[in-house]
């Protein structure tokens, strides 16, 4: 009689999630969109004020999502380079299509893993922060007008903090330029702690009040915590938070939660020429 040996189970880089998307208190409409799932999280900000930000947000939501779930297992970079340009391939058709979209575009700041390797993708000047043991600290870099002046030397933090150009963004997923996104991998381990969020929390709550915001064990009160505190701090933006604990688990079939404008389908230009890549 021989006996069956036990099955190995892959265990893997995962993320366990809470997330949350508000039009607050001034704003008629979210253009924020985002995603969190086991293996990607996302966050889009439509971007200025320009016609129709919230279907730039919600298509670059999908696409990136989409080929997220489509194609587990490749290089988180390289699949999320990929994914932005086709994000930007899709803005530019529906501009192409509906004129009046002219000008529509968003920021990107998604974190993707395939259970090994994880990467960062920014574009624009949502964030992404690391909380470790903690300690906050920002991954993301602001692609702003201020953030290049502080660069620069020309401005120091806390001037960029109170300038009336600190939402400039340089750089955006749009219908004109074929963006690339500023690339970053992650050396992530169980116990870390990622938020990322829009501008609407980051503009108003500050690196010291977001950990306080966090220092608790439950995401989803961490995650009211920092929509509530940016609403009530006067954030005058829509207010879009995503809070992770990074965990070592089994592998699962990948699935998630779409946020603000990506909820309705609506505003994505067309969810039906989202097809697998041959190669990401």
């Amino acid at each position: 009689m021989t006996r069956n040996r036990p099955r190995e189970v892959s265990v893997v880089l995962q993320f366990r999630f809470a997330a949350r998307s508000e039009t607050g208190r001034v704003r008629a409409n979210n253009e924020d969109a985002g995603f969190a799932g086991p293996y990607l999280l996302c966050v889009a900000d439509g971007v200025g004020g320009a016609e129709a930000g919230e279907v730039a947000s919600a298509t670059t939501t999908y696409v990136v999502s989409a080929r997220a779930l489509a194609h587990p297992g490749h290089e988180p970079g390289r699949l999320l380079a990929a994914a932005t340009r086709e994000a930007h391939a899709q803005i530019a058709a529906g501009i192409a299509a509906e004129p009046g979209r002219a000008g529509m575009a968003t920021t990107l700041t998604a974190v993707l893993t395939d259970g090994i390797h994880t990467a960062l993708a920014q574009v624009g000047d949502s964030r992404a922060y690391l909380v470790r043991d903690g300690e906050v600290s920002q991954l993301s870099h602001d692609q702003t007008l201020v953030q290049a002046m502080v660069d620069s030397g020309q401005l120091t933090a806390a001037q960029a903090a109170a300038s009336p150009y600190r939402n400039v963004v340089l750089h955006a997923v749009d219908g004109e330029h074929v963006p690339e996104p500023d690339l970053l991998l992650l050396d992530l381990h169980p116990g870390d702690r990622l938020p990322l969020c829009s501008d609407g929390v980051s503009d108003v709550l500050s690196p010291t009040a977001i950990g306080r915001a966090l220092a608790v064990r439950s995401r989803s009160v961490a995650v009211d915590r920092l929509v509530l505190g940016a609403l009530d701090g006067g954030s005058r933006d829509n207010v879009t938070a995503v809070v992770a604990d990074v965990v070592d688990a089994p592998a699962i079939a990948a699935n998630g939660r779409v946020l603000g404008a990506a909820v309705d389908l609506a505003n994505v230009v067309d969810p039906v020429a989202v097809r697998p890549l041959r190669s990401a």
